[in-house]
């Protein structure tokens, strides 16, 4: 048998084989990629209770709702009385002044009372600062109202109004008042009045220190860059490390002198080695002293 003949033969079988295959359908199944428009029916969105995010801080912050921060009607009514005691004593100091025509001496008196009142301040600020507690007596509450203040400063704002100026309120009506009725000396009464108004006030000076010019009255700006009250830049320094200088906080003019004297520091050194009291400005800076500086995100407007 020939080659071709074979190869011919071969050719045939594989033709045959194929024919015999058996044929059948092919299905092409493809898968679509366009989406369904959704139902909107059925998008329907379930209310749900909002969620307080948990504090970031120490829940013992206050915040400006806080009711120990707000005044009541007996501090409005202290501090009407407070009031009342220093205008009837500069009243009566000017109607002496008018009917003896004496001034210089009333006008010098009633400024050594506001310079004074800027030094008596300062000693009320550095004891409030480094003694004592919420059960001292006599001062406790202003004391307790006092803590925390360097941590966050704002709450000076609203905590004056409601534990320290009526508290100072309520001594200058107990001291104030007799002199008032016993006292018609003009000189005697400018330095009372004086005097007595810029301590009883200081709380809100310090109030303002602590106030950015935009939130204060243009007259209280003014006096505040004359150096009449003490200015927020001016009290800025009490409020860094280590928290012990410049504690006047009427006019400020007296903190200079006590800070480069180290008055403070003096009687601090003479109570610690007399009595052993230790005044917290000698501890180091902890989270108590050190000031939050995002007080913005947790003040509650009451």
């Amino acid at each position: 048998m020939s080659v071709a003949f074979h190869h011919k033969l071969l050719h045939a079988s594989v033709i045959r084989e194929r024919v015999h295959v058996p044929r059948g359908r092919v299905y092409c199944l493809a898968a679509t990629t366009t989406k369904p428009r959704p139902d909107l029916a059925e998008l329907a969105v379930e209310p749900r209770l909002p969620t307080a995010p948990g504090p970031l801080i120490s829940p013992d912050r206050p915040v400006l709702n806080d009711p120990s921060l707000k005044s009541t009607w007996g501090h409005r009514a202290w501090l009407a009385c407070g009031c009342t005691t220093v205008l009837v004593a500069l009243a009566k100091s000017m109607v002496a002044s008018s009917e003896s025509h004496v001034w210089a001496e009333p006008v010098l008196a009633g400024a050594v009372g506001y310079v004074l009142a800027d030094l008596g301040s300062g000693v009320y600020h550095w004891g409030i600062d480094n003694y004592g507690d919420a059960s001292t007596p006599v001062f406790g509450a202003q004391i307790e109202a006092f803590q925390g203040h360097h941590k966050w400063p704002w709450t000076i704002t609203r905590r004056q109004a409601a534990n320290n100026l009526h508290a100072l309120a309520r001594a200058v009506a107990f001291v104030v008042g007799p002199i008032d009725l016993i006292c018609n000396d003009p000189t005697m009464l400018g330095f009372v009045a004086l005097c007595s108004g810029c301590i009883m006030f200081s709380q809100q000076f310090h109030s303002w220190a602590h106030s950015t010019k935009s939130k204060l009255p243009p007259p209280v700006v003014a006096l505040q860059d004359l150096g009449l009250l003490v200015s927020r830049s001016q009290h800025a320094a009490h409020h860094r490390a280590p928290y012990n200088n410049n504690y006047c906080i009427v006019s400020g003019v007296w903190n200079e002198f006590l800070d480069y004297w180290k008055v403070f520091e003096a009687l601090e050194m003479v109570l610690f080695f007399k009595f052993g009291l230790r005044p917290r400005s000698w501890s180091e800076p902890s989270s108590e002293w050190t000031e939050d500086a995002e007080e913005d995100l947790y003040q509650v407007e009451a």
